[in-house]
């Protein structure tokens, strides 16, 4: 999988951010210690989504009145910045990036100690196209094995792809070791309401109350009582 697959399979900006929120909550439901999936409403002067597996793999979804910008980082890509002495981009990056998107170029949480931008891949949709944009003519190096998902670390966005409730399903399983409910996880994708009900089934533990301030830092709503 490369950049090129995952733009094409993304969907549209809202359906997007609905899932990085739903993804937020899941995440703080199942586990209140240092989050994987995060979703904040002040970023600049946009939202962003972030996932960061605590091991130096990291993507970024900013959401602005432009559009959206999406920002991978696969610490052990062949296309890394620090595969090169002067930390140089993967030829074609970033190439044919509108320019309402180029302040991301600079934003410090995507640059390394000396500013410079930093990322195995990258995406952008604006508002008011009707696909998601990669640079232009990348050549991506070789896979190195049978089981390299990919040389870019895009495939750390399949998670938002349409079957997005089996592999989360399936993340909780792996990453957490704990069964979720598939319906529950698929009552918080579809951004329902959220009850008591729900928020037990995924964790005994919690409810409603427990939540709300989460809640309305992401923007998810909560059914009435």
């Amino acid at each position: 999988m490369t950049v090129y697959d995952v733009a094409a399979r993304l969907p549209a900006i809202g359906r997007l951010q609905q899932r990085c929120k739903a993804l937020a909550v899941l995440e703080r439901i199942i586990d209140g210690g240092a989050p994987y999936y995060v979703y904040t409403p002040t970023w600049g002067e946009g939202e962003a989504a972030l996932m960061s597996n605590g091991s130096g793999d990291e993507w970024t979804v900013v959401f602005t009145a432009h559009g959206a910008f999406i920002w991978v980082f696969d610490h052990e890509s062949a296309m890394s910045p620090y595969r090169d002495p002067d930390h140089e981009l993967w030829p074609g990056l970033t190439d044919g990036i509108p320019a309402v998107f180029r302040p991301q170029l600079e934003e410090p949480a995507f640059c390394d100690e000396a500013g410079q931008f930093t990322a195995t891949a990258v995406l952008w949709r604006l508002a008011g196209d009707d696909r998601w944009c990669a640079g232009d003519g990348i050549t991506f190096p070789p896979l190195r094995g049978p089981y390299d998902p990919g040389p870019d670390g895009s495939d750390m966005l399949e998670i938002l792809l349409d079957d997005i409730v089996d592999r989360f399903v399936e993340f909780a399983g792996d990453y957490y070791e704990v069964e979720a409910d598939r319906a529950a996880v698929e009552h918080v994708v579809a951004r329902q309401p959220l009850t008591d009900t729900v928020v037990r089934a995924l964790n005994p533990q919690l409810t409603v109350t427990d939540l709300r301030k989460d809640l309305d830092t992401i923007g998810y709503p909560i059914a009435a009582t």
